[in-house]
This record gives C-alpha cells, sequence and structure tokens, in this order.
C-alpha cells in the first residue's frame, strides 16, 4: 500500500522548508513540531547527516473533529511531512497519503476526515515549485 507521495525542486534545504510551511498555512495547516535529525544526529550519535526535518502538521479544526470521532486518534497526528536535502541544491519533499494511513482505524468518520485531510495536503504540495 502506497502511504506517501514526493517530488524533487530545484530549489536549496531553507527555501523549500519555508515554501512547504507557507504552502500547508495556506490551506490551513500549522506546523506544531519539527524534528531536525541532522541536529538529532549530531547531538545523539555524533554523526554527520544531511539536513532532514520531519514537520508535524495540523489542521485544528479537522483534529478536533477526528478527536470527537476517535479518542486515541492523537496516536496517529500530526500529519508527517518530510523535508530532505538531497544535497545538490534540490530538495525532496514528502507528504503522507491520509487515507491510507489511517484505515487503520477502521473508523468510517476518520476515513471520511482522511479525505478532507488528503484533499487540503495535495492543495499545499501541488503549489509547492
Amino acid at each position: 500500500m502506497k502511504y506517501s507521495y514526493s517530488k524533487i525542486i530545484k530549489t536549496n534545504f531553507i527555501d523549500a522548508e519555508i515554501k512547504v510551511k507557507e504552502a500547508l498555512q495556506n490551506v490551513g495547516f500549522g506546523v506544531l513540531t519539527e524534528i531536525n535529525m541532522k541536529e538529532a544526529f549530531k547531538s545523539k550519535l555524533d554523526l554527520e547527516y544531511k539536513n532532514y526535518k520531519i514537520l508535524g502538521a495540523c489542521n485544528p479544526q479537522l483534529a478536533h473533529e477526528a478527536l470527537d470521532c476517535e479518542s486515541l486518534i492523537g496516536i496517529l497526528m500530526p500529519c508527517n511531512i518530510l523535508v530532505i536535502d538531497n544535497e545538490d541544491q534540490s530538495t525532496k519533499i514528502v507528504f503522507p497519503i491520509a487515507e491510507n494511513l489511517l484505515e487503520i482505524t477502521d473508523n468510517k468518520d476518520i476515513l471520511n476526515l482522511s479525505i478532507k485531510v488528503d484533499n487540503l495536503l495535495k492543495q499545499a504540495f501541488d503549489t509547492v515549485i
């Protein structure tokens, strides 16, 4: 089962991250968490690694609806968006397919919400160039 989609944009890592955040904001998502794998690997393992961020994106209204439908859905939230430096002045962005990830809940209300999430995330993804 496919659980994500991606593309490579001809933009450096920093600019790509800014573009992704702006695109998410334009469709009602905020970034609640940022996990910087480069910094984590350096500080915890003393390893050098490329720029790689996991952005935890959330649409508050849809998150509230999801929690009302399924109190344990928080284990699958927020939506993780990847921004990965190709180290050649291009960046890979990866967005989740919420419907495929959330079908594990076997909750039709959550699946209906996941379609709304997917539509918004796809709009954001499509605007990042």
